[in-house]
């Protein structure tokens, strides 16, 4: 069985809050280096932590992000959680939509990723996991953040097939509905609309950052080198469409 037990060093996007945070604080306990790449420094104040602030949307801070990470430290592990959602119905979607989200969930993790792989590919180890949504599957207003986190599964895939021989895996974690920040800005903290949904989904509550991390960890393992080009809905069920009759 392929492991490696040398040290870790993880690569986190969008580790300053919700289910980066939470992971931040998992990978430090499990004696890790983590490096938080964010548009605000991370809370935690950890030696093994250093935080980079960079706004993934502005690609010359995610290149100078990805030289700075690429040319001083040894990364073994890179999470791509940073994420936008960015809603509008169909007709109100802008051009500029795509391409902003484009950028921060498929640009911005390649341009990060090149700059870690041949470190990677040199040690004969490495593990990328995408956090995307069970958005991808469909849901109304999301345009542009089905459409590009639909493409980080297919680019996932293809990294998958292409780093194998090198003892680099890929996969994707894809959660539903999580209590973070970024779900109150849709859906108001304690209301009545998100006791809705937590009625409707078949587990009956709403998804922790902590349900995430969680799988995030097990893509992560070193042991874990036989699952890649996975996409793994953690949603309560949400993704299986089934139906009342």
């Amino acid at each position: 069985m392929q492991t490696y037990d040398g040290p870790m060093t993880a690569v986190i996007t969008g580790g300053s809050a919700g289910i980066g945070l939470q992971l931040c604080h998992e990978m430090l306990n499990a004696g890790w280096n983590v490096i938080s790449l964010a548009r605000r420094k991370t809370e935690i104040n950890h030696p093994n932590l250093a935080s980079v602030c960079v706004d993934l949307l502005n690609s010359r801070e995610t290149a100078d992000a990805a030289a700075e990470i690429g040319g001083n430290t040894a990364v073994t592990h890179i999470v791509h959680n940073a994420g936008l959602v960015w809603p509008n119905l169909m007709l109100e979607v802008k051009p500029e939509d795509i391409a902003g989200l484009t950028h921060i969930h498929l640009t911005a993790p390649l341009v990060l990723t090149q700059a870690v792989l041949p470190q990677m590919q040199k040690r004969g180890f490495g593990r990328i996991v995408f956090v995307t949504s069970r958005a991808s599957m469909g849901v109304p207003t999301r345009t542009a953040y089905s459409a590009t986190k639909a493409g980080v599964h297919g680019m996932a895939r293809t990294w998958a097939l292409e780093m194998a021989p090198d003892g680099i895996t890929v996969n994707v974690v894809a959660p539903g509905p999580i209590l973070t920040n970024n779900f109150w800005s849709i859906i108001p903290k304690g209301s009545e609309r998100e006791q809705k949904l937590a009625e409707n989904l078949p587990v009956r509550r709403i998804g922790m950052p902590e349900d995430v991390t969680r799988a995030v960890m097990f893509f992560a393992d070193p042991k874990a080198s036989f699952v890649t080009g996975q996409v793994l809905f953690v949603c309560g069920g949400a993704s299986l469409g089934g139906i009342s009759l």
